[in-house]
């Protein structure tokens, strides 16, 4: 019989603001501090279990065990998933839903993402050389939302790709904050929800030609487990929920772009444009640098593991940070070193910056094969088909602030496409 033990126990009525002010390092901090992957704290008044490390995240992945009914912050739902998104569901739902977004994960699909990406690399960098400095997140921000709203078959005129830009910008930057922009934030989902429902409505009455591979036209005649088809509006945010995590990889790209200025030596190893090493190159990248630093569930039935008690309902994270950074899964983990995915075991539980467990059932995002296909993309073009300055500037990035970014966004003064360059 498996001996029961005292879970490390964080005192104190309430350490909210402590996560808001350490960010990234939040669990990372108490798991060094009790020397232990599980230990529970208080947020908003409430018991939660932190967890991290590969056998966490495991457990975490665990269907039986945990649900995600009820786990996300509501400020969170509200902005980056939306009301009735897959990140929710559970059971059946859950599984109906998420079939749905990987049927449109196939290959072609793919194939079709990464050359419209290269079709709007190509059309910005052009643009670029008439310009005497970008900011690259910005650039990259207009570029994915171009091939995002292209792929999924939603229009989108020269003249609102600014606005939408900065919408979908907004969903993951402000989601987490209590602030004005986080309210900001709530007003450009609503609108971005009523701009893509009016499409929907055209796919349905036929008064819009749409190709029948693009996302608008599969999720707007999907029938969901009980073979009726969703209601516009949770077409609006499963489709949101494909836009928003192709525009926020806006933030891999870069440190894509940091990691390159940052360590040259790792760069020279890019220069015969092996698909090996630019995949290593990027997967280093997911691992190394912050993107988002935890995932919630509940329990759903209670539980013992490892001697600790899960009680039912208790709110559990799971730090995706910390696992991808974790001394017990990686050597060396705060050096900077992509050959360290020739050997990779590729679990999917100890390398998890976008989610762990399996594509088809668990809840592990359907769109990581998309990043990993936009992130070469990009490298490949910002490493081999650019020259460019950086000017003096702070590339100083906080894990106190989510999503993290550097400072200056990455400014790069002349810009030329190297088969332009005289």
């Amino acid at each position: 019989m498996e001996k029961q033990q005292q879970m490390p126990y964080e005192k104190g009525l309430d350490h909210s603001l402590k996560l808001l002010r350490e960010g990234y390092s939040f669990i990372i901090n108490r798991k060094q501090a009790f020397d232990s992957n599980v230990f529970e704290t208080k947020l908003l008044g409430e018991k939660v279990i932190c967890l991290t490390g590969s056998e966490a995240a495991e457990l975490f992945y665990d269907t039986e065990k945990f649900k995600r009914e009820g786990a996300a912050p509501e400020p969170v739902k509200k902005v980056l998933f939306g009301d009735g998104g897959v990140q929710a569901l559970d059971g059946e739902a859950h599984r109906h839903r998420k079939a749905m977004f990987m049927d449109v994960m196939s290959q072609e699909q793919l194939a079709r993402v990464r050359d419209l990406t290269e079709k709007y690399w190509d059309a910005a960098a052009a643009a670029w050389e008439n310009r005497d400095e970008i900011v690259l997140y910005d650039e990259i921000n207009r570029i994915f939302t171009q091939t995002a709203c292209e792929w999924t078959g939603i229009p989108l005129g020269d003249d609102e790709v600014d606005t939408r830009a900065g919408q979908l910008q907004e969903l993951f930057e402000s989601s987490a904050e209590v602030s004005m922009s986080h309210l900001k934030a709530r007003r450009d989902r609503s609108e971005l929800e009523d701009w893509v429902k009016q499409y929907i409505r055209d796919v349905r009455n036929e008064t819009r030609d749409v190709p029948e591979h693009t996302p608008l036209y599969k999720f707007s005649h999907h029938l969901d487990h009980n073979n009726e088809k969703l209601d516009e509006q949770t077409v609006a945010v499963e489709l949101l929920n494909l836009i928003r995590p192709l525009v926020a990889i806006s933030v891999y790209v870069v440190f894509t772009a940091l990691a390159l200025h940052e360590y040259p030596n790792e760069k020279e190893k890019l220069h015969t444009r092996e698909e090996k090493r630019l995949e290593w190159f990027i997967q280093e990248v997911r691992r190394f640098y912050p993107f988002f630093p935890f995932t919630a569930a509940r329990v759903n039935k209670s539980f013992s593991w490892n001697g600790y008690e899960f009680e039912e309902e208790t709110l559990t994270l799971l730090d995706l940070y910390g696992t991808n950074h974790h001394p017990g899964d990686w050597n060396h983990p705060e050096t900077f070193a992509p050959d360290r995915f020739a050997d990779w075991d590729e679990s999917p539980f100890n390398f998890i910056p976008q989610g762990g467990g399996e594509f088809d059932l668990g809840h592990r995002c359907a769109g990581e094969w998309v990043t990993i296909d936009l992130m070469k993309v990009s490298l490949d073009y910002i490493a081999h088909k650019l020259n460019y300055t950086l000017p003096e500037q702070d590339l100083s990035y906080s894990l106190a602030e989510i999503p993290a970014l550097p400072a200056s966004g990455i400014r790069m003064k002349n810009v030329k496409r190297k088969d332009t360059v005289n």
